[in-house]
Order: structure tokens, then sequence, then C-alpha cells
């Protein structure tokens, strides 16, 4: 991959909002502190690799409660 390219771009630009709210929430939840200076980078990767996987989990379970016709 050529420098200046960036592959992780979201499908719904409005969305970055709500899941970066998500983010913080969920490390909340599991009692990770987060960066005061918003730089995830210094964080173990343990860390953020729960907080990812409890988006998932929730990502998830919110799109099978929709696809099954309940909200």
């Amino acid at each position: 991959m050529a420098n200046g390219q960036k592959r992780n771009v979201p499908v719904v630009p409005q969305a970055l909002r709500a899941l970066d709210q998500l983010k913080y929430e969920v490390a909340q939840e599991l009692g990770i502190q987060v960066p005061q200076d918003g730089y995830w980078g210094t964080m173990m990767t343990r860390d953020t690799g729960a907080i990812g996987g409890n988006i998932t989990r929730k990502l998830v379970a919110l799109a099978e409660q929709q696809l099954s016709g309940r909200q």
C-alpha cells in the first residue's frame, strides 16, 4: 500500500460520531481509562482489542434485532 492511502473509510460518514461515542461508552463499561489527549496509540493492545470486540458484539446484536423485526 502506498503512503497516503487510507483504506479504513466508513461507508456512512455521518455515523462516525455515533461510533466514536460507542467507543467511549464501551471503554467506560469495561473500566478502561480513556487517554486524556485522545491518542489511543499508547494503550495496550489487549485493552483496545477488548473495546473493539465489545463494539462488534453490540453492533451484531443490534443488526440481529433489526433483521428479526424487533426494535
